[in-house]
């Protein structure tokens, strides 16, 4: 049964400071038997700064933090899914990429956001990601992690069925959603969304997250999940500060719950015209 640590953060404007947490967690996870370690979206910087943060990002293979990132998978000898950074990409924009460092030193995994988070929330809040970022187009998953096949999704992912849907088809055991959710539509939304998607792919949520006052003055809900194939929420990190949080994942939940439940194979296609 592996055990995997959940990284809640408050990440801020300085990438080496940020670093230097996912580090000190990392050694922290593997001292505390971890066989992997998530990381929120946005792990290495959180600016809403256009400007500012533009200093800061580079393509993934000019990035030292990316080379840094995999050392430490490398040393600590396991996995750590790094919820996301933003990369420049060609066009002039960027990716929000999630990234699957395994500790053979190897590259990564890489997954691009798909859909971007484009709102104006009733308490005045305005988000236009897409003005920045470009939305990837690829379903990602990842075979023989500690956590079995590993589907990868982002924050307002976790909005759209269809790809929790596809992820469930692809029979993922777990699915990793990284996030930094505003704190209305996460006191709102958060938990009865993580535990559907949950439900629906008969799969592990791992959902690490964002939390608290951050220095570009965003405020973020926190509450990182672990959630298993039934719904059950097996870690609720809440939402008032960062830390590491550790959670035993027995994979043959899965088997059982769809054993139980066959959603999966009983799924039929909707939207095919039928005439009686």
């Amino acid at each position: 049964m592996p055990r995997i640590a959940v990284l809640q953060m408050c990440s801020g404007i300085d990438p080496g400071r940020n670093f230097e947490s996912i580090r000190d967690a990392a050694y922290a996870a593997r001292e505390g038997g971890a066989a992997m370690l998530f990381t929120p979206e946005m792990s290495l910087l959180l600016d809403r700064n256009r400007e500012r943060a533009a200093e800061h990002i580079v393509p993934q293979d000019e990035s030292h933090y990316v080379a840094m990132l995999g050392n430490v998978a490398e040393e600590c000898g396991f996995t750590i899914a790094l919820g996301s950074m933003a990369v420049a990409v060609p066009g002039g924009k960027y990716a929000n990429r999630s990234m699957i460092f395994p500790p053979s030193g190897e590259r990564p995994t890489t997954y691009d956001k798909i859909h971007m988070f484009d709102v104006e929330l009733a308490t005045g809040e305005s988000w236009r990601e897409s003005a920045a970022y470009r939305p990837g187009d690829e379903v990602v998953t990842e075979e023989g992690t500690p956590v079995g096949r590993l589907g990868l999704a982002v924050c307002y992912d976790l909005r759209f069925p269809a790809l929790f849907s596809e992820l469930g088809n692809r029979r993922c055991d777990t699915i990793a959603v990284p996030a930094a959710f505003t704190r209305p539509t996460g006191a709102a939304h958060w938990h009865v969304m993580l535990r559907a998607r949950a439900i629906e792919a008969s799969a592990f949520v791992i959902a690490a997250a964002q939390v608290g006052e951050h220095e570009d003055g965003r405020a973020t809900y926190g509450h990182s999940l672990v959630v298993d194939p039934w719904g059950e929420v097996l870690l609720d990190m809440g939402g008032e500060a960062p830390g590491l949080g550790f959670c035993d994942i027995d994979l043959a939940r899965v088997a059982e719950v769809r054993a139980q439940v066959p959603s999966l194979a009983n799924r039929r296609p909707i939207g095919a015209s039928h005439t009686p």
